[in-house]
């Protein structure tokens, strides 16, 4: 099973961007975005190195917290 990840953009170099989520950073291709009027501090879903989509903070943290119940349950401690 493949998931975006929703990240926060942290700095914007044309078409790729750096993103954060719970302290990973990684670089994004903005192409499939170019229309949209992306600043440091939105949030985009990333899959497989590309953001493809826009999300609100709150739809991200959401995700989060699905995330983290699946991580919980497979964590075998």
């Amino acid at each position: 099973m493949c998931l975006g990840i929703p990240m926060r953009i942290t700095a914007i170099d044309g078409l790729m961007a750096r993103c954060e989520a719970k302290g990973v950073e990684r670089e994004a291709s903005l192409l499939m975005l170019e229309h949209e009027q992306l600043r440091v501090g939105d949030y985009v879903v990333v899959h497989l190195g590309h953001a493809i989509d826009t999300v609100t903070p709150e739809h991200a943290a959401e995700a989060w917290a699905i995330y983290d119940q699946m991580l919980a349950a497979t964590d075998p401690t």
